[in-house]
C-alpha cells in the first residue's frame, strides 16, 4: 500500500516517516489488500500487527466533526485536519497488536511553530476523555511549567466550549475536563505542581519536550501507565538548543535512528518535518519542507518577514532555524561576524590608541566591570557617547602575570605579545590583584566624567564598596535578559552600523570572535559565557557599559530609531 506524500517538497525526517508506515504495510499485506472494515485475519506480518481502517478514522472524525476552532480567523469553523496530521492520527490509531490494542505507545511529533500540533494534541485529548473506550481515563498534558500545560487543556476546553455535542458528555472545572459516561478526566500537570506522585495516566500529551531540562517529567508520566493496558504518550516539540543530555534532543536522535532503521521500536511513531542540513534557510522550498501548514495556519509573508530579520540580525538567525526550520541549533554558534567586526574601525597602534583616549578627556562615559575570574581575565570598559550617536570604547584587560605563558602555550592565545605591546596589563602573582584595578579604576574616574560603573555581583562585591567609598556610582548589574537583552541588541545595532569606535583592540577583537549569545523565546538575548569559545569578559563589560548609557537616555536604542539593517 502506497502511503499518500505531500505534494509540496518534503525532508528527509518526514519522508523516512512515510516510507516506514509503507513498509508496515507492505510486511502485513504484502498483496495491498487491507480491506474496508479491519483486516485482523488477512495481516500477515510476522508479529501479528494489523490495520483497522475503522480506528484509523474514528479519531479523525472525532475532531473534524466535533472540534472547532476558538481562536483567530478560523473561530467558530469546523477543526479540518491536514494529510499529514490524518497521516498521524490513521497510523497511531489504526495499528494494532494481535490482542486489539494500540501497536504505538509513543508519540513523538516535531515541528516548527505555528503548524497546528497544539490544536491537534487538543483533539487528540478530547478524543482519549471521550470517545477511545478506556474507563476511568486519566489525561494530562504535561510541560515544564504548568501554564505552558495548560495552553494544549485550554485549547481543549475552548473545544467543548464550541461544541454542542461535546458539551453533553463533558464537563467543565477548572484546571480540569470530566467524562462522566467514562468516568474520565483531562487536566494540566506542570513540573512546578505540587506533587507528580501517585498518578495513574493512561494518556499523557507532552508539551515543548525541548524545553524540559531533564526526563523527570516524562519518568513520571511513563512509569505511572503501568497498570494501562494501550497507554498513550504523545509527545509534541520544536527543535530546541542541542544538549546531547536534553531529554528533547535524546528522543529526537531516537526518532531520527528510528526513522532511519538504526534503531528498532516498534510501539514508538515518529513524524518530523524540518529542513535538511545544506538547505538555503532563506528559500521558500525550504520552508515549504519543514512547515506542513505553510499557507494555512503559517502565513508565507510571515515566514518571509522573519527570514529577512534572520539575515539582518545574526542574533536572530538561529531562532528562525529552530522555531520555523525546526533545527536544532548549537548556543556556540559565533554572534557576531569577525569581517562585521573589523569593518567597523580602522585598527590602531597602542600609540594611537593612546592619543584617542587622551582626546577624551574631561567627556562624559559610563563603564562596565566584568570580574569573572580571578585566574583568567579582568575587563573595565569606558563607554563615551559622542555627537554623531557614535560610541568611543576605551579598554582596560587584568590577568595574572604567572598564568601568562601557560595560556600562550596552551592555548595558543597571544596573552605574552599583548602583554608586551600594551594592550593586556598583567598583576603578579598567580590570582588578580583587584587592589591594582582599583586604582586603574580611580585614575579613569580623575581623568574622564565617569558617571557609573556596572558590575556583575559575582565576585566583585568587595571591590564594588571600595570603590564606592572613593565617591565612584557602583551600579549591581547582574547578567539576565531583562537587564542585557536591550543593550546587547544595541550593541548588535552599533556594530553592523558601525558606530562603535574600538580602534581593532586586539584582545576586544579576539573575544567578539569567541562570542556566543544565549535567547529566549521571546527574543531577548545575552551573552553567554558557558556556550562562547572562550573568554568574553570585554563584550560584557561593553554591553554593561551600554546598559547605563541606555538608563540615562544617552543613546536611544538603535531598533527605535531606524528599521532593518543590512549585514555590513
Amino acid at each position: 500500500m502506497r502511503v499518500p506524500r505531500p505534494e509540496r517538497p518534503t525532508g528527509q525526517l518526514e519522508e523516512l516517516a512515510y516510507r516506514r508506515a509503507e513498509a508496515l504495510f507492505a510486511a502485513a499485506y504484502p498483496d495491498g489488500d487491507v480491506g474496508r472494515w479491519g483486516a485482523s485475519k488477512k495481516s500477515k506480518h510476522p508479529l501479528g500487527y494489523w490495520y483497522d481502517p475503522v480506528s484509523a478514522e474514528r479519531p479523525v472524525i472525532f475532531i473534524e466533526t466535533l472540534c472547532c476552532h476558538a481562536k483567530g480567523e478560523w473561530a467558530g469553523k469546523a477543526f479540518t485536519l491536514e494529510e499529514w496530521q490524518k497521516f498521524s492520527l490513521r497510523q497511531v490509531f489504526g495499528w494494532l497488536r494481535p490482542d486489539g490494542t494500540r501497536l504505538y505507545r509513543v508519540v513523538f511529533i516535531e515541528i516548527p511553530r505555528k503548524n497546528g500540533k497544539t490544536l491537534e494534541a487538543a483533539g487528540v485529548g478530547l478524543y482519549l476523555l471521550v470517545a477511545d473506550g478506556e474507563h476511568g481515563a486519566e489525561i494530562y498534558s504535561a510541560a515544564t511549567k504548568k501554564d505552558q500545560a495548560k495552553l494544549v487543556h485550554d485549547a481543549a476546553i475552548a473545544m467543548v466550549r464550541a461544541s454542542a455535542q461535546l458539551k453533553r458528555y463533558v464537563r467543565i472545572y477548572r484546571n480540569n475536563l470530566h467524562c462522566s459516561r467514562m468516568g474520565s478526566k483531562f487536566e494540566p500537570l506542570g513540573a512546578d505542581s505540587n506533587t507528580l506522585d501517585g498518578l495513574n495516566p493512561s494518556a499523557a500529551i507532552v508539551d515543548e519536550l525541548h524545553a524540559h531540562k531533564d526526563r523527570s517529567v516524562l519518568d513520571v508520566l511513563d512509569t505511572g501507565m503501568g497498570a494501562r493496558r494501550q497507554p498513550l504518550l504523545w509527545e509534541i516539540t520544536t527543535a530546541g538548543l542541542y544538549d546531547p543530555e536534553s531529554i528533547g534532543w535524546l528522543q529526537h536522535e531516537h526518532a531520527r535512528q528510528v526513522l532511519q532503521g538504526a534503531l528498532e521500536d516498534d510501539a514508538f511513531f515518529a513524524f518530523v518535518a524540518a529542513a535538511d542540513p545544506g538547505d538555503d534557510w532563506s528559500k521558500p522550498a525550504t520552508w515549504q519542507k519543514a512547515n506542513p501548514n505553510l499557507g494555512i495556519s503559517v502565513k508565507a509573508d510571515y515566514l518571509a518577514r522573519q527570514c529577512r530579520k534572520a539575515e539582518q540580525q545574526a542574533s536572530f538567525r538561529n531562532t528562525f532555524l529552530r522555531y520555523h526550520l525546526n533545527l536544532w541549533t548549537e548556543q556556540k554558534d559565533t554572534w557576531l561576524p569577525i569581517e562585521t567586526w573589523n569593518a567597523g574601525d580602522v585598527v590602531c597602534s597602542r600609540l594611537q590608541m593612546a592619543e584617542r583616549e587622551a582626546a577624551l578627556a574631561g567627556e562624559v562615559c559610563y563603564a562596565g566591570l566584568d570580574l569573572a575570574s580571578k585566574v583568567d581575565i579582568a575587563a573595565l570598559v569606558l563607554a563615551f557617547v559622542r555627537p554623531d550617536t557614535s560610541i568611543d570604547l576605551v579598554c582596560r584587560f587584568w590577568v595574572p602575570e604567572e598564568r601568562i605563558l601557560e595560556r600562550a602555550r596552551k592555548d595558543r592565545v597571544p596573552y605574552d605579545a599583548w602583554r608586551r605591546d600594551g594592550w593586556l596589563l598583567a598583576t603578579s602573582g598567580n590570582v588578580i590583584d583587584y587592589d591594582v584595578i582599583k586604582t586603574e579604576a580611580l585614575a579613569l574616574a580623575g581623568m574622564h566624567k565617569l558617571q557609573e560603573i556596572a558590575f556583575d555581583p559575582w565576585n566583585a562585591t568587595q571591590i564594588a564598596t571600595q570603590l564606592a567609598g572613593e565617591g565612584l556610582t557602583m551600579v549591581e548589574t547582574r547578567q539576565g535578559f531583562r537587564t542585557l537583552s536591550e543593550p546587547s541588541k544595541n550593541f548588535e545595532g552599533l556594530v553592523r552600523e558601525k558606530k562603535l569606535r574600538h580602534g581593532g583592540h586586539p584582545v576586544l577583537r579576539w573575544m567578539v570572535a569567541n562570542a556566543a549569545i544565549r535567547a529566549d523565546e521571546n527574543d531577548n538575548i545575552a551573552p553567554s559565557k558557558r556556550s562562547s569559545a572562550d573568554r568574553i569578559d570585554g563584550v560584557v563589560a561593553t554591553i554593561m557599559a551600554l546598559s547605563r548609557a541606555l538608563v540615562h537616555g544617552a543613546r536611544p536604542s538603535i531598533y527605535e530609531t531606524r528599521g532593518a539593517i543590512e549585514l555590513g
